[in-house]
Order: structure tokens, then C-alpha cells, then sequence
């Protein structure tokens, strides 16, 4: 995962800095609360298609 990082001239972070950081760490998935989203209907799983991305056409003259 990330980690901190001290750049040469930056000032020291303050106890309120760190506290953030680790608050705002990225979590495992295991860690991340799903519980709050309605699972998917059989209806909706049926008319899921899968995605596809086209990359656009560049036009080089009119």
C-alpha cells in the first residue's frame, strides 16, 4: 500500500497530519463495510452486458 513520504525542505507533519493519514489509509477489501448496498436482482444481473471501449476515431481532415 502507500506510505509517507519526507521530501528534503518539506516541514515536519503535525500529530493532527499523521492522525489524518492514518484515518484516510487505504483499506484491505475485507475491511470495506458492503453491507449498505442492496444486493443485485435476478432481473438485473440478466440484462448486465459486458462493456466494451472503443477508442475513438481521429478525424485528420474534413
Amino acid at each position: 500500500m502507500g506510505s509517507i513520504r519526507i521530501y528534503k525542505g518539506m516541514p515536519p507533519l503535525t500529530e493532527e497530519e499523521i492522525a489524518e493519514l492514518e484515518r484516510n489509509k487505504p483499506k484491505s477489501d475485507d475491511e470495506i463495510d458492503y453491507s449498505d448496498i442492496p444486493p443485485l436482482t435476478e432481473e438485473e444481473l440478466a440484462r448486465m452486458r459486458q462493456s466494451r471501449l472503443r477508442r475513438q476515431k481521429q478525424k485528420i481532415a474534413n
